[in-house]
């Protein structure tokens, strides 16, 4: 008998092949989740840092508003 022709390797053998493929597989997808949440992030760091700069330009012309509108109250 053959060894490719024993119960073992008839059975066994191309469930372990499954496994071992379908775990390569969905490591490969849980990386391309990764990658794909980094890109999201990054683009919401963007926007965040975006909104910041936004803020920080109102509270400054503010200020300002507030510096010249501050002798006519008194």
């Amino acid at each position: 008998m053959q060894w490719w022709q024993q119960p073992f390797f008839q059975v066994a053998l191309p469930i372990i092949v499954t496994f071992a493929i379908a775990t390569w597989f969905q490591s490969k997808r849980i990386d391309d989740l990764k990658d794909s949440l980094t890109k999201r992030l990054d683009a919401i760091e963007v926007r965040l840092a975006r909104i910041e700069e936004l803020l920080f330009d109102h509270d400054r012309r503010n200020t300002k508003l507030e510096e010249r509108t501050s002798p006519l109250r008194r």
